[in-house]
């Protein structure tokens, strides 16, 4: 039965990029997302009896008191993780000028990730925002819910145009706990979010995925052309033939992807940049096998 109040071509559209994605997942993603996030570590399981050869820092000295004689505490290795995924679905996501737009390519490697982290028994989580968060998923794990979270991306009308990076990371910083991986995609047509960017860094596994677009960076020539802020509404009309015009875009647009790159190192965030007029699979992969080489 189709969930109630999604259209047929939404549910075609999802069904594709699982088809896609879960081949690319068994292929190469799955095992590079195993071998970088590792999960939490050791957790606490139970306390026994003190026997000779324990290390006497694992002594609970609290049960030992109470008990007359020494018990340590007792650690399994902990494989869950929680994966949470911050989507930016402001207006700017309908912007696409090659085969894709934003918004789709932040649902497919939304839904790489979340595949990728389901085969590993993690939990999947999202928070779709705009210039405030607009709808929190909690983490779960199963094939049902990341086809929950695929379609809410692709099917969800927000009721803001704008963005408030800031916002959605200070709302995630309150719902999830600590050892989670968070990642924060987006195209980060924003400011003033560098306090909550270094605060997640910190208390997070985080990773920025930047979802860009060739026509960002610079104009074709192709005479007069009007152009409308995605987010404002603010339209513009612009001579393309222009060169310095053309040059001027270009330059502003490399400041802009260094800002960024510089803020999320700063923060300790790691960034991978996507693009819709090429293949996002090989960045990903190549950003976590750097990321498992550093690990070594």
């Amino acid at each position: 039965m189709s969930p109630r109040g999604v259209s047929p071509e939404i549910l075609r559209t999802v069904r594709r990029i699982e088809i896609r994605t879960r081949r690319l997942v068994q292929e190469s993603m799955a095992g590079e997302y195993h071998s970088v996030f590792r999960g939490r570590g050791m957790e606490f399981s139970e306390v026994r009896e003190y026997q000779i050869g324990d290390d006497v820092r694992s002594i609970d000295w609290n049960v030992s008191a109470r008990m007359g004689h020494p018990y340590v505490k007792k650690y399994v290795e902990e494989r869950e993780l929680t994966v949470f995924l911050a989507v930016d679905v402001s207006g700017s996501k309908e912007f696409g000028s090659v085969t894709r737009t934003k918004g789709d390519l932040a649902a497919e490697v939304a839904a790489l990730l979340a595949f990728s982290a389901i085969k590993n028994n993690d939990r999947v989580g999202a928070i779709l925002f705009t210039g405030r968060v607009e709808k929190y998923i909690p983490p779960k794990k199963g094939r049902t819910h990341v086809l929950r979270v695929i379609r809410e991306i692709l099917s969800f009308e927000p009721q803001d145009r704008k963005t408030d990076i800031a916002g959605a990371l200070e709302y995630a910083s309150r719902v999830l706990r600590r050892h989670c991986v968070l990642f924060l995609i987006s195209d980060f047509l924003d400011s003033g979010y560098e306090k909550p960017l270094r605060i997640a860094g910190r208390k997070y596994d985080m990773v920025a995925i930047a979802v860009e677009d060739p026509r960002e960076e610079e104009f074709p020539s192709v005479g007069l052309l009007e152009i409308e802020d995605a987010e404002t509404g603010e339209r513009r009309i612009l001579d393309t033939s222009d060169r310095s015009l053309r040059s001027a875009t270009a330059s502003r647009a490399a400041a802009r992807r260094e800002a960024l790159a510089r803020t999320l190192r700063s923060c300790g965030v790691d960034l991978v940049r996507l693009s819709t007029g090429r293949p996002y699979d090989i960045p990903l992969v190549r950003y976590f096998e750097e990321r498992a080489r550093r690990a070594r």
